[in-house]
């Protein structure tokens, strides 16, 4: 693995891997011992979507691997004055160990990649959201004690990256995957040819997918660029909030997820939020924990 850009490129035992890894560094870093395995190397963090957990669990995680992050808002180079990302990457290339890139694009994502010739990592674009999935893997590994068997649901704008990143999760490691969302926020006739055969169901019965499942994870319904739809988006998304009378259908030690920021009543009850915070929250962290496993990963593979 050279590069993360996506879910959808990973095998299933690469997606482990990263996820066993997370988990022994978690465990290491609870006890007081952490790795300097990037001693030494500067990664630039190219950021056109402002963000808190990816940021902060970059930061830190570089910082604790002996790396210096350095955080590049798009807006201050000249990416942000319309040079072309290949141009960008080729500089980058010749002075860094490797990017992190949070932007709109899936396509600048890979054009930097193939003319940086250096690691470069998805850290969320319009398509997909790996480091967060892998983070939640390590949380359901953590709480349920793996994703075999499991059904999760993911309740909203079924056709946004976390939706996508899920269904390729979905497809490679075999477990159940519900997309419960009106029609007109499911992923697309095109994706689902892309995606081929998957256990992955899209419905908008919320009740049925809700019965039985073993994670309810949901996300915000207004992403960056879409605020003009805010309005609209809430009210057609409203029948498919996550509250307390779903939670009573799902299997018995099911969990709640939210990859947040949160917005209560909104995509999620504010009163089950705070009784699932815990849960939440161990979710947030596990950012950390990934994140560090995919530096390390692409660091040996350079």
């Amino acid at each position: 693995m050279k590069h993360l850009l996506g879910i959808e490129p990973l095998t299933a035992g690469e997606i482990t891997a990263l996820v066993d890894h997370a988990l022994e560094l978690k465990t290491q870093r609870s006890r007081g011992s952490i790795t300097t395995e990037l001693k030494g190397e500067t990664w630039a963090m190219i950021f056109t979507k402002s963000s808190t957990r990816t940021r902060v669990s970059f930061e830190v995680g570089l910082t604790e691997l002996g790396a210096r992050p350095l955080f590049l808002n798009a807006n201050d180079i000249q990416l942000g004055r319309g040079e072309p990302i290949k141009d960008t990457a080729r500089v980058l290339g010749r002075m860094v160990h490797g990017a992190i890139i949070r932007t709109y694009a899936q396509q600048d994502v890979v054009d930097f990649a193939e003319y940086g010739k250096i690691p470069t990592i998805n850290a969320l674009t319009d398509e997909e959201h790996p480091c967060q999935i892998l983070a939640d893997l390590l949380t359901i590994r953590e709480r349920l004690g793996g994703w075999e068997g499991k059904k999760v649901v993911f309740f909203g704008d079924g056709d946004c990256n976390m939706g996508r990143s899920w269904a390729w999760a979905a497809k490679r490691l075999g477990f159940e995957l519900v997309i419960a969302a009106p029609k007109a926020f499911q992923p697309d006739d095109a994706f689902m040819a892309r995606l081929g055969e998957a256990p992955v169901t899209l419905t908008e019965d919320v009740e049925a997918a809700a019965t039985g499942a073993d994670v309810l994870y949901t996300d915000t319904w207004v992403s960056m660029g879409r605020e003009a739809e805010a309005e609209e988006r809430l009210k057609i998304l409203k029948p498919f909030q996550i509250h307390g009378g779903l939670v009573k259908l799902a299997n018995p030690g099911a969990i709640v997820q939210h990859c947040l920021p949160a917005y209560r009543d909104k995509e999620i009850c504010g009163t089950l939020f705070e009784e699932r915070a815990d849960e939440i929250f161990q979710q947030a962290e596990n950012r950390l924990h990934a994140q560090k496993a995919i530096l390390i990963a692409l660091a040996r593979e350079r």
